[in-house]
């Protein structure tokens, strides 16, 4: 049996050689270690780098978030407090309103009551102007009729003495 050339190279391709095995894991070798230095270790050192930044990034945003809900609380807090404040400005402006409108109202009914008054003492005094014309006149119709029942001249003080009595006459009826 013969082997023809053709399958003789097929047979040394497919020929276990041991210094063909050795060197095939020997360049296998060295590319592991090649990857494991170039490739794998690199790639795995930025993949730990980017997975410290998300990480990083997170807590930052999770602590941003906490220090918004902080903030928000806080807001939601002077906004209450705001509210109440200016509830008691409202109510301590309409107290100080009714105090007064009480005021001015007792402002008022005093002026009238003086008013009142003045206008009383005013019509007192006119009533008294008008009393004493009218016995300004009655006295001087009393002495024309003494004059003409006595038909002579009083003098002046029996005059007013006269005028005196009969004023207290009337005026005690």
């Amino acid at each position: 049996m013969g082997i023809t050339l053709m399958e003789a190279d097929t047979l040394q391709l497919v020929n276990i050689n041991p210094s063909t095995i050795i060197f095939t894991l020997i360049n296998t070798l060295i590319i592991l270690l090649l990857y494991r230095f170039f490739l794998h270790n690199p790639v795995m050192k930025i993949l730990e780098e980017r997975k410290n930044k998300i990480n990083s990034e997170m807590k930052a945003a999770e602590d941003a978030q906490a220090e918004a809900e902080a903030v928000k609380a806080e807001y939601t807090a002077k906004l209450q407090e705001s509210k109440e404040e200016a509830a008691q400005i409202v109510s301590a402006a309409v107290k100080r309103a009714g105090e007064r409108e009480s005021q001015i109202i007792a402002e008022a009914q005093q002026e009238a009551a003086n008013m009142k008054k003045k206008a009383e003492e005013s019509i007192e005094l006119e009533k008294k102007k008008a009393i004493n014309e009218i016995k300004d006149q009655i006295s001087d119709i009393v002495i024309m009729a003494s004059e003409k029942v006595c038909e002579k001249e009083i003098s002046k003080s029996d005059n007013e003495a006269l005028i005196n009595k009969f004023i207290a006459e009337v005026g005690n009826e």
